[in-house]
């Protein structure tokens, strides 16, 4: 992707009808003054947790479906009604979301992960290989962040990057080294999220079938509350007051 310059990338408003757009929602249906949410939340001028983690329904829609395999395969230790009620569940969330045409990222994306879960429980017929999926994925982004940041390419400083519509030219200027360091522990940050994440899991992983309930209420417990956690804190390096001033080269002005 070319860099692009101030002012030659689309505003943000058009963003917000772009991304409505291929979600299926009108443009004109989106607040422009919608708030950000997600690792988008990177470039607001303010961190919001609820906005962090698409609010309460984006929340519900990311938990809810595994909390329900996990209760429904304790009640019957049985693997199919657990994998059904959790497949409808997430299914429900993108039609209603349809029905009411609102933005179906959040849930679209729940929904390819828990097809991925219920497939490979379904097709191994252990209880376990529903959450294999998260874990491998897991596996995946911690080798990618720590690659990237090795490699002078710190994923965190790409991402903001290409949010703000901004060239990557701190990768390679002295005058920026504050800003490449602070990419840097912000993507290491992340990849101790995601390592911290395997190093909890995957011995419950391991246990098999009796292992279920802890790996599931793990995978809760670090899943989203440990996201926006991480989120938080990256916001802090790169996007909170004392962020940007710093990259204007000057230091906040005190609170009157």
């Amino acid at each position: 992707m070319p860099p692009v310059g101030p002012g030659t990338g689309p505003t943000e408003g058009q963003q917000e009808d772009q991304q409505a757009e291929q979600a299926g929602v009108p443009a004109a249906s989106v607040p422009p003054d919608a708030p950000l949410r997600g690792v988008r939340t990177l470039v607001a001028d303010d961190f919001s947790f609820a906005d962090a983690i698409g609010g309460v329904r984006g929340m519900v829609e990311s938990t809810a479906p595994g909390l329900v395999f996990v209760v429904a395969y304790l009640a019957t230790r049985q693997l199919v009604p657990a994998l059904v009620a959790s497949a409808a569940l997430a299914v429900a969330a993108v039609l209603v979301r349809l029905l009411q045409r609102t933005p179906m990222t959040q849930a679209f994306s729940g929904l390819l992960g828990v097809g991925i879960g219920v497939l490979w429980a379904w097709r191994t017929g252990e209880a376990e290989n529903y959450f294999a999926g998260g874990l491998l994925a897991n596996v995946g982004y911690l080798i990618a962040m720590a690659v990237s940041a090795l490699a002078g390419w710190p994923a965190v400083g790409v991402v903001v990057s290409l949010l703000r519509s901004e060239p990557m030219t701190w990768r390679t200027d002295p005058a920026q080294d504050h800003l490449r360091r602070r990419y840097g522990w912000a993507t290491w940050l992340w990849a101790a999220m995601f390592g911290a994440r395997l190093a909890v899991q995957v011995p419950f992983y391991l246990q098999g079938a009796d292992g279920v309930a802890a790996l599931g209420t793990a995978k809760l417990a670090m899943g989203v509350p440990l996201f926006a956690v991480t989120l938080w804190l990256t916001w802090l390096l790169v996007a909170s007051p004392g962020a940007r001033a710093e990259r204007r080269g000057r230091r906040p002005s005190p609170p009157r």
